[in-house]
């Protein structure tokens, strides 16, 4: 580890190059960002939550499944869905299957699927309008996710940990994607925030330690 300083702080762009010397996976690593927030996530007005549209996307195939009445089949499939329907699909969810990423349906069904709550809440699956995921217009819904659209949400602990990109990626596509993550969530401060809003930032890789990045270097902050 002698490539890098762990007691240093880097830019985005540094820290990307960095990880991309130190990250020895023989697989296509993902590269994390964990954001320590000044928030207390107790307190529903300090709740931080939204979606993002990376500009250089994930670098991951996300398996999306369109749970929507039949009038709207064709468009998902169109727009690139992997797995459409719904009593069968939601008969299988009940089962326990839950091979996919990402599920988008539609307000007219979500009746039929509040009973999946069980199965799909502690796996991050359950569709929710505030990600996006619950809409009339299941095609545009596909595309955006398809395309690097992603939902994060602030543990109990204050932190955001997301992906944005994978080591494969240049530094700098790395370093647009992460900056786009935190313009988000500098958008999203709740006012009941006082003090230090953005705490810390990390970027790792799924089995390099994690290198932090200079607040200074990110703008907004």
């Amino acid at each position: 580890m002698s490539k890098y300083d762990a007691t240093q702080s880097y830019s985005f762009e540094k820290a990307a190059e960095i990880l991309k010397e130190i990250t020895y996976t023989k697989f296509d690593a993902s590269v994390d960002i964990d954001v320590r927030l000044g928030v207390d996530p107790r307190k529903a007005d300090q709740m931080v939550r939204g979606v993002v549209a990376l500009p250089h996307g994930t670098g991951r195939e996300v398996r999306v499944l369109v749970l929507c009445t039949p009038d709207r089949e064709a468009e998902a499939k169109e727009a690139g869905a992997d797995y459409v329907g719904l009593d069968e699909y939601i008969q299988k969810i009940e089962k326990g299957w839950t091979d996919v990423d990402v599920i988008i349906t539609m307000p007219t069904v979500m009746a039929k699927i509040g009973r999946l709550g069980k199965v799909l809440g502690p796996r991050g699956l359950m569709p929710n309008p505030k990600s996006g995921t619950v809409t009339l217009e299941v095609g545009k819904a596909v595309k955006e996710v398809k395309a690097g659209k992603i939902d994060f949400k602030v543990d109990k602990f204050g932190n955001i940990h997301t992906s944005v990109g994978r080591v494969s990626f240049t530094p700098e596509k790395i370093a647009q994607n992460a900056q786009e993550l935190v313009a988000t969530l500098l958008k999203l401060k709740p006012s009941s925030s006082k003090g230090t809003y953005v705490k810390s930032v990390h970027l790792s890789s799924t089995m390099s330690p994690g290198i932090i990045v200079d607040k200074s270097t990110i703008a907004g902050i």
